[in-house]
């Protein structure tokens, strides 16, 4: 890569990382697992600068990016597998009190395919559209996983508190 290339990328990235890590983190629901989904996607990126640096939107390309990487690390088994150096006693019982917390429990208990689809709606705050980009899918289907999504959290948290999502799902 050129020096000029290779500083193009360095700049754009070294500016967008804080937005990058908080929609991986969004995602993953986890500081680690977030930078570990950015790292990927910087490697990837530089790979791909010549072709992402040309691009219309390259904010959207690279978003696209975090959030194929993310979905391509849940497929793999090494994602669900959390190690520790003991076994727990019991499962914990005691849920969050805090609401985020509660809220990103009942996301990851989502399809990451409609975890993706509320984070980038109701947490990105991406329209329809965009969201459809990011995920390299039809309208149709962000609208679909949107109300499967919403119907799934309120099984699981009860119909008052995902009220808040309900204004933009149609």
């Amino acid at each position: 890569m050129r020096a000029d290339h290779e500083r193009e990328y360095v700049e754009y990235l070294h500016a967008r990382l804080p937005i990058l890590r908080r929609l991986a983190y969004l995602l993953a629901g986890d500081f680690d697992r977030a930078d570990d989904v950015v790292q990927t996607m910087a490697t990837n990126l530089y790979v791909k600068w010549r072709q992402v640096r040309a691009a219309n939107n390259i904010d959207a390309y690279v978003r696209k990016m975090v959030v194929h990487t993310f979905l391509a690390e849940q497929r793999r088994a090494w994602a669900r597998t959390w190690l520790t150096d003991r076994l727990p006693e019991r499962p914990a019982a005691v849920p969050p009190t805090d609401d985020t917390l509660v809220l990103r429990a009942a996301l990851r208990r989502l399809p990451p395919r409609q975890q993706a689809v509320l984070v980038l709606r109701f947490l990105c705050d991406l329209p329809v559209d965009e969201t459809a980009a990011a995920l390299g899918c039809a309208p149709g289907t962000v609208k679909s996983h949107t109300a499967d999504g919403l119907a799934a959290l309120r099984r699981i948290l009860g119909p008052s508190a995902t009220a808040s999502f309900d204004g933009g799902t149609r």
